[in-house]
């Protein structure tokens, strides 16, 4: 078709309008002029859709703060950060210190966390414990909890960020590795937040910070256990979030993409190079994630990459979305 000339394809977009909603109709918009389905089109109206994701994260951080509540996080607070020895949770870590919160660090490293706990408590002047566990033993969940008992130490926040992956076909890897994936990723995130949950309830304060991925959002063939872990973590999170909505808690799932961390190497994921060319920074997910808590965000995927990537998913069917995913993650 010719190039439409009668109709101007809006600039701008209200901060309450769905994405979804603007996606379509700039692909429409385009495809009668650049031909219906077309690339072009649809190319054109993702960068329309970035103005729209933009306004609409405004408009969720103003409503939460309007609804909810915007109670201080940061006065005489300890969070609890696990898999805080690297990555991601480390930063995580130095960012609450930073907000004037204790912080208790959780990892199996305690050479890497007392690390950390040294710098923190130096920079921010913030208390910084440390505690090592394997949270992909059965009882980890119980015996860390019984030393914050024997430590008198309350926990007002929680991190949930513990978490590993594996690149692999489901039937060649270690069933031992990947039980343990479901043991870290999902079954001691549920045990330590449902320990943790009554006493912020009783004091009505503090939150969860949860730890996902923007594999969450599509089924992930040669990473399939991972894939299906990060799927409960977002599930889990929104379902709590509603539950808790009537309270001054704040519940969060950061959902980040491609992150320079340890991950990359440990799962296998790093030698693709649609990884390492797209990767953040841990401290600037990190930073996304911890702003997007304190403003009592849902959701929080930083990046205007992995935005993209998310709500052009939400367009294909999922059988689309797997072969494209099983494809790029080819071992």
């Amino acid at each position: 078709m010719g190039r439409c000339t009668s109709y101007a394809s809006p600039t701008s977009v209200p901060a309450f309008e769905p994405p979804e909603t603007i996606l379509s109709r700039e692909i429409a918009w385009h495809g009668m002029c650049d031909g219906v389905g077309s690339r072009n089109s649809f190319l054109v109206a993702s960068e329309r859709l970035t103005v729209s994701l933009a306004a609409k994260r405004g408009y969720r951080a103003f409503s939460s703060r309007y609804f909810n509540g915007h109670r201080s996080m940061t006065q005489n607070n300890t969070t609890l950060i696990t898999g805080a020895s690297s990555g991601i949770g480390r930063e995580l870590a130095i960012q609450f210190a930073k907000g004037g919160n204790d912080v208790v660090l959780v990892a199996r490293s305690e050479d890497k966390l007392r690390e950390l706990a040294s710098e923190i408590e130096t920079q921010s002047g913030q208390r910084a414990t440390v505690i090592t566990s394997d949270l992909s033993h059965a009882d980890a969940v119980n015996q860390l909890c019984n030393e914050l008992t024997q430590r008198s130490i309350t926990i007002d926040t929680l991190v949930n960020n513990a978490g590993f992956g594996a690149l692999g076909k489901f039937s060649e890897l270690s069933a031992d590795r990947q039980t343990d994936m479901v043991m870290v990723n999902v079954v001691a995130l549920t045990r330590l937040t449902r320990q943790l949950l009554p006493g912020m309830l009783q004091r009505n304060r503090g939150g969860v910070l949860n730890v996902g991925s923007i594999a969450a959002y599509q089924a992930g063939p040669n990473m399939a256990v991972y894939y299906a872990t990060k799927a409960y973590v977002l599930s889990f999170t929104e379902a709590l979030r509603e539950e808790l909505s009537g309270t001054e808690l704040h519940v969060t799932c950061l959902e980040p993409g491609p992150t320079e961390t340890g991950f990359g190497e440990d799962s296998g994921m790093g030698k693709l190079d649609v990884f390492s060319s797209t990767a953040m920074t841990a401290k600037d997910v990190a930073l996304a994630g911890y702003e997007g808590f304190l403003k009592n965000e849902d959701i929080v995927i930083p990046g205007w990459k992995n935005r993209l990537m998310v709500t052009s998913a939400g367009f294909l069917p999922r059988f689309a979305t797997r072969k494209l995913v099983g494809r790029m993650q080819s071992a």
